[in-house]
């Protein structure tokens, strides 16, 4: 699923959001992988670190010109926008206490809530019956969440052309602005309108993350290539 598909420029130009200041809380391979992304969009991209003090990884490296670092609680008082990056199954604990510093924001939810298996691949869920964005905007019921980007390996999120088969990217969100917000953004990563799923409110986010069930079996026959779960028509 590596191949290459002719590249065309994104849609959203004609009508394009403002610049946008957007911080993303986790700078690891996926929180990178983003800030690169939307920083050359021409947004300002703060990567929220969990201290000051904390070693900027290896994969942060080279992200931009306009991409900083703070810690996480500067980062979601600071941004318009903020990304959730950490890992899924202690994100609850961590955004609950940003309430205040994320307070009338839009938080975009792209991790997924797994126990880790033996082999260190995502296990079962942590929220069964549930999801980490319902749980999330229970704990956050004056910021706008919005689920996306949670159903593929990270490298896809900012490059959905370089899959033979075009990817399907789904959003789940109770706020309409909120989410043509993010359909914005997600123009800005190369996501074209017609690959992009409206699923409904929040509480469509459980079948999304319930999607990461599939993910370690394919990663053990595969290997760690670049896929996607996606709606074929």
């Amino acid at each position: 699923m590596t191949g290459r598909l002719r590249s065309s420029p994104p849609r959203y130009r004609k009508e394009h959001h403002r610049m946008t200041n957007i911080g993303i809380l986790g700078a690891g391979r996926v929180g990178a992988n983003l800030a690169g992304k939307l920083s050359a969009a021409g947004h300002h991209v703060i990567l929220g670190r969990r201290s000051p003090t904390e070693e900027t990884t290896a994969a942060a490296e080279g992200t931009g010109p306009r991409v900083s670092f703070a810690d996480q609680r500067t980062t979601a008082r600071t941004a318009d926008v903020v990304i959730n990056a950490t890992p899924g199954d202690s994100s609850l604990e961590r955004l609950a206490d940003l309430r205040t510093e994320l307070s009338g924001k839009i938080l975009i939810d792209v991790s997924n809530a797994t126990r880790d298996a033996a082999d260190g691949l995502p296990g079962d869920l942590c929220y069964p019956g549930s999801s980490l964005a319902e749980k999330l905007q229970a704990a956050l019921p004056d910021t706008h969440v919005v689920k996306t980007l949670n159903t593929m390996l990270f490298m896809v999120m900012t490059a959905p052309e370089t899959l033979a088969t075009p990817p399907t990217v789904y959003l789940s969100g109770d706020d309409e602005q909120a989410k043509r917000t993010v359909t914005g953004l997600l123009g800005d990563l190369g996501w074209q309108p017609e690959r992009i799923e409206d699923l409904g409110d929040i509480t469509t986010a459980r079948a999304t993350e319930a999607m990461i069930l599939v993910v370690p079996h394919i990663l053990r026959r595969h290997g760690f290539k670049p896929f996607a779960v996606s709606v074929a028509r």
